[in-house]
């Protein structure tokens, strides 16, 4: 049986955590003098009470988190902590409702990069600096950075770790204790954010503009200072920094981690996703920049390759950056794009979608199947490497692929009902259940989703978790069977 004040003590210490996180754009309030200080002194405020009263209600309840529990954790961190994230929106912007401010707080933490703000250069700097700083905390997960730390609690993390870590092969440690997991992939993602930091700013960025944008290129999340996104720039030496940020965080940032413990590139060579990964995404750089080429949508092939190579790896990846309005391109690119983002990134990987390693399997096994009808009696491995796959992970990728439909197809058809045209519809749940961000038509990259109804953005927030939360882990809470001993 799930125990209720447990996990809500463990929450109380996320809440008092996450109000910690409030101080940094409240300095940067504070140096920039910028209008924002008094929204951030409030939410500082409120959060921290918040936190603090639910600690002295359940702090008698302290135990160890059973694997149900952690599960009723992780949704409950992923549902509340939005909702204390809106407070600066709400408060300096008072004209937003809460709807739409916890759509964006959502889209921020789940690293989807959807939007339904405009006039982003206008704002002060702290609240583009906020929304993209809640975009780095969501990329490597608000649980895995409570892991690395509630062992100092008394609290049990690796049931914690597990329930919000994407991939289907959640099981595999890196190192012996999952608090080092942790620590060890948050020290390898900032390195390489703080990287990103100095070659955007050698690009041309300007240092604050720099930081914001590798928070959000290293969680592959699409938050933008500016409303025109890259094409604020125009800057091919910026896009370059961006492809190559982009390309790394959609790798499995536990091979980043070993590559960096042993000094060498050998985990790459080994990882059954990274090669297919690469072969995929640019492969379809240079069919998509030939295709419009072809179209005469760009004068010669070298500019054609510059807008597909950055925009397709920004949406493959579930990053959600434009450098034009692919909109505006023959259809097959846009849809394309929209293909990729479902599967391309790594498990492991800061992006969404269901991951190349399941798609992958999922291949092996329709041929295997394939391979049974012509020979009946034959006993066909299936293999990732030379590692063998056992069956049990075969189904469940199996029952997340039947979920994923069954979800993308039913929301699908709940905005085509409320009056949503079906390409709006389709783009709006594809890019928001794989957590991409910029659609098509009403939803595309020139424009934002504050044109859609509260039914709408409700349906779009909960795809947004659902997808960030790969499924099982949010939907299980919601089953009779789980509240039962």
């Amino acid at each position: 049986m799930v125990r209720v004040p447990a996990v809500f003590h463990v929450l109380s210490v996320v809440v008092m955590m996450f109000a910690l996180c409030l101080l940094f754009p409240l300095a940067w309030s504070f140096y920039l003098g910028d209008a924002a200080q008094a929204a951030y002194d409030v939410a500082i405020l409120v959060t921290a009470f918040a936190g603090v009263a639910l600690w002295a209600l359940t702090r008698k309840h302290r135990r160890e988190l059973q694997p149900r529990d952690g599960f009723l954790l992780v949704a409950l961190v992923w549902t509340v902590l939005p909702a204390f994230a809106t407070l600066p929106l709400l408060l300096y912007l008072p004209q937003l409702s809460f709807t739409d401010a916890y759509f964006e707080t959502v889209s921020g933490l789940t690293t989807t990069g959807a939007t339904v703000l405009s006039g982003l250069d206008a704002l002060p700097p702290s609240i583009n600096i906020w929304r993209t700083f809640i975009q780095w905390i969501g990329g490597m997960g608000v649980i895995v950075l409570a892991v690395a730390i509630l062992p100092l609690l008394g609290v049990g993390g690796s049931q914690i770790y597990k329930a919000e870590t994407p991939g289907p092969m959640k099981d595999t440690k890196l190192t012996p204790r999952i608090a080092e997991t942790a620590k060890g992939l948050w020290l390898v993602y900032f390195m390489i954010t703080v990287a990103c930091v100095l070659a955007y700013r050698l690009a041309g960025m300007n240092w604050l503009d720099a930081m914001m944008h590798a928070f959000t290129t290293m969680s592959l999340a699409g938050f933008s200072s500016h409303d025109a996104s890259f094409a604020y720039w125009n800057s091919p030496a910026i896009e370059m920094v961006a492809i190559y940020f982009m390309l790394l965080a959609g790798m499995n940032f536990g091979t980043h981690f070993l590559a960096w413990r042993r000094w060498n590139f050998g985990p790459y060579a080994r990882d059954p996703e990274a090669w297919l990964y690469l072969l995929v995404v640019l492969g379809s750089v240079l069919g998509i920049a030939y295709y419009l080429l072809a179209n005469h949508t760009y004068p010669d092939f070298w500019t054609a390759l510059r807008f597909s190579a950055f925009n397709v790896i920004s949406i493959a990846t579930t990053t959600g950056y434009a450098s034009t309005d692919y909109n505006l391109w023959p259809i097959f690119a846009p849809v394309w794009m929209l293909f990729l983002c479902g599967f391309c990134t790594c498990s492991g990987s800061t992006g969404g979608g269901i991951k190349m390693i399941r798609a992958r399997l999922m291949a092996h096994q329709a041929v295997r199947e394939m391979t049974r009808i012509i020979h009946p009696r034959a006993v066909v491995p299936l293999k990732l490497g030379d590692a063998p796959v056992e069956n049990n992970i075969i189904f469940a990728v199996l029952g997340f692929i039947l979920i994923y439909v069954s979800s993308f197809v039913g929301m699908t058809m709940l905005l085509a009902a409320s009056g949503l045209d079906i390409i709006t519809a389709f783009s709006a749940v594809v890019a928001c259940i794989n957590n991409t961000g910029p659609g098509l038509s009403r939803v595309g990259p020139a424009t934002t989703y504050a044109s859609l109804n509260d039914f709408q953005i409700w349906i779009l927030t909960f795809a947004m978790l659902l997808g960030r939360l790969e499924l099982f882990t949010l939907l299980v809470v919601f089953t009779p069977g789980f509240w039962r001993k």
